[in-house]
């Protein structure tokens, strides 16, 4: 036998707490002859699993502890546990180490734990008996031999006793085995289902976790084009009030323009009754013209039908003469009097076209900026607050699945822009196309995807009828259009437009 290098693991653990079916031991001899090597025969039950540290010791009968065995083997681990071979084991124990005395000893299993598995029925180690050899003994060593047999039917008994109780210990572990076999398999089936139910949860979360990053950038792209809306928007007010500063200013000049040309229109109308009157005496100089020519036509008729002297003839004639040309003088200066106040009145009138004009572009360039600048403003306005109701929708959809997943949003590694959190144009969160609201894709808002006119809710296919249609029912029809020059006039400034209009008329 080899050297023994270790001792083998034992344990202070009773009788009472061992399990003495798991390993049956086989062909075990009443005695054994001293002085040979002898051959221990087990069986492995199917629910017992050989470790390396496991041991078969022989123990005296009447042991308490695996630590009064009186000498031990390592057992054989088998290569194959499912083969019946592997459960017919064996292991043999050196003369040289076996008991010396003729006490009843037993084989026991013991594990690496130090807890005995099974054990033997007990067997002696003593030379075999010969019939034709007389023995003869004493008084003293018949007494000590029937004492030493009261002994051994005591022990007899209470090893009878130990088997009753081991054979009720292994009927009871066999309805154990067959109850932890039944649950064994229930074990087994649950840990089927537990890892299909991984396998789904795994794939429910890469699920989760692919709509989460969706969500996150569909969040950023929603931030960022907040915040440009934001700018624009901020922009387009500061523009407005800069047109609004700038309408002011061409109201206050087209005040003062209209008062100028009230002023002119007065004086117009002084010119025309300067020139009614300069009319009126024209035709009283011409009236005096043709009497004169009627007096002259007279006094020719006169003069041939009087008979006076020639040297008076030539004195009327002469006065006569002098008359009409002082006549014709006067009427040539009324004549250049008129073209020239004519003349003053034309430039005049040209001159209040021109302004009325100009200022009338003016105007109607400005409230046609003014009218586009708030029309856009107020498209603007309504994509963000599309946009900011969309980031709501996103924000409580993405609460939700953090909340259904078991995260924190505070604890994820992504955060929302700082130029999104604060001010006048804080962004409420997401940004996240929501696949369950229907938001799938996300645009930049601009006049070109406005399909629909905010002031009639007309719908179009194409933006340029669109923008046709906004101009012509809903622009034009604030202007007055003149029949003539083709020029407008705002709804508001029908006195300018029909002064206009008689303008054409002069």
């Amino acid at each position: 036998m080899e050297e023994i290098i270790e001792d083998p693991p034992t344990s202070a653990v009773l009788l009472d707490h061992c399990h003495f079916a798991q390993v049956i031991f086989n062909s075990v001899e009443k005695f054994y002859v001293p002085g040979g090597d002898i051959t221990c025969y087990y069986t492995l039950t199917k629910h017992f699993i050989p470790r390396r540290k496991d041991w078969i010791g022989i123990f005296r009968v009447g042991w308490k502890t695996t630590r009064e065995y009186y000498t031990f083997m390592w057992v054989t681990l088998p290569t194959d546990l499912n083969s019946e071979s592997a459960k017919q084991q064996e292991v043999q124990f050196k003369a040289y180490y076996l008991p010396k005395d003729d006490e009843y000893y037993q084989f026991c299993y013991v594990d690496q734990d130090g807890v005995v598995r099974g054990a033997s029925v007990p067997f002696q180690f003593r030379p075999e008996s010969e019939d034709d050899i007389l023995v003869v003994t004493t008084q003293g060593e018949v007494e000590e031999i029937d004492q030493r047999n009261k002994e051994l039917c005591k022990e007899n008994q209470e090893l009878k006793d130990s088997c009753v109780s081991l054979q009720k210990q292994n009927s009871d572990m066999q309805a154990e085995l067959q109850k932890m076999q039944g649950l064994q398999e229930e074990l087994e089936t649950l840990k089927s289902i537990n890892k299909k139910l991984e396998q789904k949860v795994k794939e429910q979360e890469d699920c989760w976790e692919l709509e989460l990053l969706q969500l996150k950038e569909q969040n950023q792209k929603m931030s960022s084009e907040n915040e440009k809306m934001g700018i624009r928007i901020d922009q387009l007010q500061a523009q407005l009030l800069i047109q609004e500063k700038e309408m002011e200013k061409l109201i206050q000049g087209d005040q003062d323009k209209t008062k100028q040309l009230e002023h002119l229109k007065k004086e117009n109308d002084e010119l025309f009754l300067s020139l009614t009157d300069q009319k009126k005496h024209q035709k009283k100089l011409e009236q005096t013209v043709k009497e004169m020519k009627q007096k002259e036509t007279a006094a020719t008729r006169k003069q041939q039908e009087l008979t006076e002297p020639r040297n008076k003839k030539t004195t009327v004639e002469e006065q006569l003469v002098q008359e009409v040309e002082h006549l014709k003088a006067k009427v040539e200066a009324g004549k250049a009097c008129f073209l020239e106040k004519y003349k003053e009145c034309q430039r005049l009138h040209k001159q209040i076209r021109q302004l009325r004009a100009a200022a009338l572009d003016q105007n109607f360039d400005l409230s046609k900026r003014l009218s586009e600048n708030e029309f856009i403003f107020k498209t603007l306005q309504r994509e963000k607050e599309k946009i900011e109701g969309e980031n709501d929708l996103l924000k409580r959809e993405n609460s939700r699945l953090l909340s259904y997943m078991g995260l924190d949003v505070d604890s994820l590694p992504y955060q929302a822009p700082a130029s999104a959190q604060g001010g006048a144009r804080q962004n409420p969160g997401l940004v996240y196309g929501n696949p369950y609201c229907g938001i799938q894709e996300s645009s930049s808002p601009n006049l070109a995807s406005i399909t629909k006119c905010p002031t009639c809710n007309v719908h179009f296919t194409d933006d340029m009828n669109k923008e046709d249609h906004t101009l012509e029912q809903h622009v034009q029809a604030l202007c007055l259009d003149c029949p003539i020059c083709d020029k407008s006039f705002p709804i508001d400034q029908r006195q300018i437009f029909e002064d206009h209009v008689l303008c054409h008329s002069l």
